[in-house]
């Protein structure tokens, strides 16, 4: 393949700014949302009854175009490598798989609506660069707040296997609690405040422990939130403007402003 004709693809399938890739981009967003509403429909027994072999000839379609797509995109790059295992390289490498599997394990097509994943393009093709870097900064908070998050999530842990164990203790398996497992998983549902009442206490002090739960799940949810939210004030940039030119807009590392060059403090 000529450098040329090697340039021009890659123009067309990664860049969004020129008319040619605009439409490629809208037509592959276009052929996933097809595809995704295909496997849905087709989960359907009525509907793949009598269409069936429709929604088997556009997943086939669509997924040799996706597979010719893949790889152009690994002849079009630089360093293929560095696609292929890129987020995007193995989001697309893994929409591939399902159909092919399909052959092989009966059932597996269903996990094509990872092709779902595929239109996160679409902040790229309409230039919503700000939500990526929205997204960035939640990113941030949430991997700064990753250890409280932990010690927080054990700290669920162990006050549902104690209330879950005195359950088990007070109820016993006549009223349900047949074992410690189900008797967390009835804690888990019940300080989630979730309440699936397919278990339920019928002592007076298995309600009255399934109060308490309850009134500490309100509590409870209430604590992620308030940490990721800490973090999220922490992880904004210490400023927002130039003190020079009063210009704003600066990515949350940089140094010195992107228009007068002027350090950022």
């Amino acid at each position: 393949m000529t450098s040329s004709l090697k340039k021009k693809l890659y123009i067309i399938i990664f860049e969004a700014d020129t008319p040619a890739g605009k439409a490629f981009d809208v037509m592959l967003l276009w052929a996933i949302v097809i595809s995704i509403i295909a496997v849905m429909l087709e989960s359907v027994k009525s509907i793949d009854t009598n269409y069936g072999a429709i929604f088997d000839v556009i997943e086939w379609v669509l997924t040799i175009a996706f597979t010719i797509e893949y790889i152009i995109r690994i002849i079009a790059v630089e360093k293929a490598k560095k696609y292929i295992f890129s987020f995007y390289g193995i989001i697309d490498f893994l929409a591939l798989l399902p159909t092919y599997l399909s052959l092989i394990f009966v059932g597996s097509q269903y996990f094509l609506i990872i092709r779902a994943l595929r239109l996160l393009r679409v902040f790229r093709i309409l230039k919503l660069g700000r939500f990526i870097g929205e997204s960035e900064h939640l990113g941030r908070a949430l991997k700064s707040s990753r250890h409280k998050i932990v010690v927080f999530l054990g700290a669920v842990m162990t006050i549902v296997m104690i209330m879950g164990t005195i359950m088990y203790m007070v109820e016993g398996g006549e009223n349900g609690f047949t074992s410690i497992p189900r008797s967390v998983y009835w804690a888990i549902v019940t300080l989630t405040t979730v309440g699936y009442g397919d278990i339920a206490p019928q002592t007076i002090l298995g309600q009255a422990l399934a109060s308490v739960i309850m009134i500490m799940g309100y509590a409870i949810i209430a604590v992620p939130t308030g940490i990721v939210t800490a973090e999220l004030g922490k992880a904004k940039p210490s400023l927002s403007k130039c003190t020079n030119c009063e210009a704003t807009g600066h990515e949350h590392d940089a140094v010195h402003c992107k228009y007068c060059g002027d350090t950022l403090h």
